[in-house]
């Protein structure tokens, strides 16, 4: 018999109740779980609320704070908001409504704020019982018929008051707004969108239900940002993620260059990318400009009044400005990444990620809806007040028959209806009319409005029973929002533009962000690497670790990228300015790059683009390769040459002249034309030289017009011309000579 997880009961009367740990705790996370989902993160696709904005709006109306009314303070909001419909800390309200009052975080405004708001460099608003707030025509939009029975309410946490379930959501809050929002195991991110655009993608869609994500984005071209700046991003990804509702947009500062005076210049920032905080920015530049990591930049200043206005002094006149950019562009917020996930709440109850399409065909039936709703709402008021003024003409008809019953009966009422065939509320009615109102005058006011309800009433009913006239004044409902918030107003026009970035070449712009100092770069016997400022001519001052000694010393800049060659025939990439300076010892290469421990370096060399390097192997194989196909992206490094144990990779020299002279360590030499070597990318090479045993001891290559030249131990340069070298001039793979007098018994050219 297996372990119970349930724990015996202690047989007691205390009402303890065991309970499975596991089972109680997937209940109460699943619960927390969807609680987060539907009450908390995530907008509803029909009004773009999360609830606790949907809360403040409804305390709003509540509280008479239209458009054209008074402020109130947004202690008061916030107050009525925590004790009615939001048991939740009255900071997180105070946060939520501010935001909604902020024209740099909210494209369209639900709240027109009075005091301080905080700002774009990220500053805090006042506390609320300093501010004071009231509704945006567009928050009016938003609630417009909620008292027509447009939506449902529910009870709120305390079932004291009704709270609205949904907003009728004239407005296109979702796209027009955007929402953000980290759930349980979802997150939501939608970036504010021009509303006239939506409205021209739905009046599309009204007309064409069949339309692709594709034809909404004539309409529908990208974001736009309450802030501004320029998208870069390429169409096909835009296209791409309204398609699937996930994707991003790279957002760039909006810049121009200022002629200074004198030759001089300088670059403008005047709008930075969406929810970048501006006095953060310019700290990370400054702290960048300190730090010596944007050498092109001399100085940053913050000019900005009402209006942003970031000036960048470039080091010199002859900075190339979109260069400066591009360096800024890449390690600073002035570009940043919106990303874009469509993650909202379908028809109130299910998270799902929506396309543009998706999206909008929501928000138009929920508009649909709310028409059919308060149509019928409208039906029946009509319907009531028609009762009642056809009970009034009953009674002006016979005037005086009613005025006898109401003198001389006990129960007027019962009299009334019983001789007229009235109901009870039209004979309630004719009971609570005044004398005044029995004017001839008022009679015909009475068939005026009875005659003017009948013809409405009948329009109202034409509506209900056609889809294609319920659709038309949709249609209708959408022109008006667009023709409110349309291209040629303040708040309609597109703020955010579109563009391409400027191509420019990734290793001018990696330069650009490095200081070009000169620099010695020092490997040692271990492997050891530090880069030591200026260009050393003498290397004996060098002090290495105990048993270590001097390997490599070259010149280089901190901008050039330094190639490492190791036996295994792998070149790693080193970025000099990345190089631990001269201080110590340096670190390690094998730190640097995941270079394997049975592997030893062969050569280290700066890179040059136009170069070649001939690379040979132990056994006498070898290539022709360009330097522009061995550099390395990452740590791992790039196989060039393919060696087998116990064959190594042993010489990587660079390539002059037209012949190749090789030494073997048979101390045999052999000449022979370097266009007989093949030039690739990536192999084993051919064979260069032929050995019974041994492999190549030295190689290098020469302009056969010039002669070959070698160095002996006592430094003294021997020259043979093309004539003296007939003898060991042969084919490549040839065996060779024995090398000439004079040749160093090193074997090596020197």
């Amino acid at each position: 018999m297996g372990k119970s997880l349930i724990p015996p009961g202690d047989g007691g009367d205390d009402k303890i109740e065991p309970v499975d740990l596991k089972r109680a705790l997937e209940e109460r996370y699943l619960a927390y779980a969807l609680s987060t989902i539907m009450h908390r993160a995530l907008p509803d696709v029909r009004d773009g609320l999360k609830p606790v904005h949907r809360r403040i709006m409804h305390a709003m109306r509540l509280l008479r704070l239209d458009p054209d009314r008074g402020f109130a303070k947004c202690a008061r909001i916030v107050g009525d908001v925590m004790g009615k419909f939001h048991p939740h800390g009255d900071q997180a309200i105070y946060d939520a409504l501010v935001r909604l009052a902020q024209e740099f975080a909210v494209r369209y405004p639900l709240v027109d704020g009075q005091g301080n708001f905080g700002n774009i460099d990220g500053d805090n608003a006042a506390a609320m019982r300093y501010t004071e707030a009231r509704m945006t025509d567009v928050a009016a939009l938003l609630l417009e018929g909620i008292t027509e029975d447009a939506v449902d309410f529910r009870l709120t946490y305390n079932e004291e008051d009704e709270e609205p379930v949904v907003l009728p959501g004239a407005f296109p809050n979702l796209l027009a707004n955007g929402s953000s929002g980290i759930a349980v195991g979802m997150a939501t991110n939608i970036p504010p969108h021009n509303a006239a655009e939506i409205c021209d993608a739905a009046l599309h869609l009204i007309d064409h239900p069949d339309a692709t994500n594709a034809d909404l984005m004539r309409f529908v071209p990208g974001p736009d940002f309450p802030t501004g700046g320029t998208i870069v991003e390429d169409a096909a990804s835009i296209a791409e993620a309204y398609e699937t509702g996930r994707g991003g947009f790279r957002v760039r500062a909006r810049w121009h260059k200022e002629d200074a005076g004198r030759g001089t210049w300088v670059a403008v920032v005047t709008e930075v990318p969406y929810q970048v905080p501006k006095a953060r920015l310019i700290e990370k530049i400054a702290e960048l400009v300190i730090a010596r990591r944007l050498p092109l930049l001399e100085d940053i200043r913050d000019e900005s009044a009402e209006d942003i206005r970031v000036v960048l002094v470039p080091k010199s006149r002859t900075v190339d400005p979109e260069l400066l950019m591009e360096s800024l562009f890449k390690l600073t917020d002035l570009e940043s990444r919106v990303s874009l996930n469509m993650n909202v709440l379908s028809h109130g109850k299910v998270p799902n990620v929506l396309s543009l399409k998706g999206v909008l065909a929501e928000w138009l039936a929920h508009r649909k809806e709310v028409l059919i709703r308060r149509s019928r709402h409208r039906l029946g008021e009509i319907d009531k007040r028609l009762e009642l003024l056809s009970g009034y003409l009953v009674a002006y008809l016979n005037i005086d028959e009613v005025i006898r019953i109401i003198r001389e009966e006990d129960e007027p009422k019962q009299e009334m209806m019983s001789r007229f065939e009235l109901t009870a509320n039209q004979a309630e009615a004719i009971l609570n009319m005044r004398l005044r109102n029995l004017r001839k005058l008022e009679e015909f006011e009475i068939r005026k409005e009875f005659d003017a309800l009948t013809a409405e009433k009948v329009q109202i009913e034409g509506l209900l029973a056609s889809e294609a006239k319920q659709w038309k004044a949709i249609a209708w409902e959408v022109a008006d929002v667009r023709k409110k918030f349309g291209p040629d107003t303040e708040l309609g026009k597109r703020r955010t533009d579109f563009s391409e970035a400027p191509e420019h070449d990734i290793a001018d712009i990696h330069e650009a962000m490095i200081e070009k100092e000169p620099v010695t770069i020092v490997v040692s016997e271990k492997g050891w690497m530090r880069a030591m400022k200026g260009h050393l001519a003498d290397h004996s001052g060098l002090l290495f670790k105990d048993g270590d000694k001097l390997k490599f010393a070259l010149h280089a800049q901190t901008t050039d990228k330094i190639l490492v060659l190791t036996t295994g025939g792998k070149v790693y990439t080193i970025g000099a300015d990345r190089l631990p300076g001269g201080r110590g010892h340096g670190e390690p290469i094998r730190i640097m790059v995941d270079m394997d421990n049975d592997q030893d370096i062969v050569a280290v060399f700066v890179h040059d683009p136009q170069a070649r390097r001939l690379v040979v192997s132990h056994d006498g194989n070898g290539f022709v390769v360009p330097e522009a196909e061995v550099v390395a992206n990452t740590r791992k490094g790039k196989q060039v040459m393919n060696v087998k144990a116990p064959d190594e990779a042993k010489f990587c020299i660079p390539v002059a002249g037209d012949h190749v002279a090789i030494v073997g360590e048979n101390r045999k030499l052999l000449v022979f034309a370097l266009s007989e070597i093949p030039e690739m990318t990536r192999g084993k090479g051919v064979r260069l030289q032929r050995y019974k045993d041994g492999g190549v001891m030295d190689i290098r290559t020469f302009a056969l017009a010039e002669g070959l030249s070698w160095t002996d131990s006592a430094g003294r340069v021997f020259n043979r011309p093309d004539a003296e070298l007939a003898e060991w001039k042969g084919a490549r793979a040839a065996a060779g000579r024995m090398v000439p007098k004079g040749f160093p018994r090193t074997g090596k050219f020197g």
